[in-house]
């Protein structure tokens, strides 16, 4: 049976058509229930829109400081479409992780947790910084999900080399 995924997005949704481009191939055994964006301009609704894939938006600057009514919100449409499993795609908001979804929640990082990680290091930011920074080594680290930016247990690490050009 297809696992049912919730992909939660901020920007332009390139990971989610990776994961709809490897359902389609028969690659990835799974369907994307339903795609929820903190920001109603996120290009990714759109790729949600073009394959019939439920789009939502929970614009995260309608709850000011109240981040607690941010993620009720956004939890009960992961409920209402029974995901199995919570995907990460860029989502520009810290998420609470409610216990019956611990170790149910993936993200990818663009470095190797726990460097250049936390709140503001995303997309390029993280890659300026290892630059900034002149470490030889960077790479991507999968993980579970926790109650801080870019923590929780490792799933999968690859390093890569940072060239000097």
């Amino acid at each position: 049976m297809a696992l049912n995924l919730a992909v939660l997005l901020s920007g332009g949704g390139t990971t989610l058509q990776n994961i709809i481009d490897h359902i389609e191939q028969g690659k990835l055994d799974a369907r994307v229930a339903c795609v929820i964006s903190s920001r109603a301009t996120a290009y990714g609704l759109e790729r949600a829109r073009n394959h019939n894939i439920p789009a939502f938006t929970v614009n995260r600057k309608d709850f000011g400081d109240d981040i607690d009514r941010f993620n009720a919100e956004i939890w009960q449409i992961i409920r209402a479409h029974k995901a199995d499993l919570v995907v990460l795609a860029g989502f520009m908001s810290l998420l609470r992780v409610p216990t019956d979804y611990v170790h149910r929640i993936m993200n990818v990082h663009p470095a190797l947790i726990p460097a250049f990680c936390g709140k503001g290091l995303y997309g390029h930011h993280v890659h300026e910084a290892v630059l900034a920074y002149g470490a030889k080594i960077s790479g991507a680290t999968i993980h579970f999900v926790d109650d801080q930016y870019d923590h929780g247990p490792i799933i999968l690490q690859e390093a890569v080399p940072v060239l000097d050009d």
